[in-house]
């Protein structure tokens, strides 16, 4: 967070507790085109209702999964709405790889120090 907010931009974070919570969180972030949301869909990935949702959004997307070492978690179907990529990580390196790819996407990926996420 702390690259994005060097570059200007400012990173709002949302812990919803359920699914309309995620849908009503979308709607309102879904003001200006030219931002990013990091999306965990979690439990909701299945939602018939985010999966119309999402289409109709002119938000960009990253959907990130914490994965454990039990199994990987199911994605959202492919080409829903404008997803920029799928950050699949251990726990916290999902949202770091995440925030890589939607800096690239702003054009701001060579600012600051680059981040890696090993294993």
């Amino acid at each position: 967070m702390h690259r994005a907010l060097d570059v200007g931009i400012s990173v709002a974070q949302r812990n919803c507790r359920s699914e309309q919570e995620l849908l009503d969180s979308l709607c309102a972030a879904d003001h200006n085109p030219d931002d990013v949301i990091l999306l965990a869909p979690a439990a909701c990935v299945h939602s018939a209702r985010l999966q119309r949702l999402l289409p109709r959004l002119r938000n960009a997307y990253v959907e990130v999964h914490e994965d454990t070492s039990g199994a990987p978690q199911s994605c959202l179907p492919e080409r829903l709405g404008h997803r920029l990529g799928i950050a699949q990580g251990y726990c916290a390196q999902s949202y770091v790889l995440a925030m890589e790819l939607a800096l690239e996407h702003l054009c701001c990926s060579d600012v600051g120090d680059r981040v890696h996420v090993g294993t």
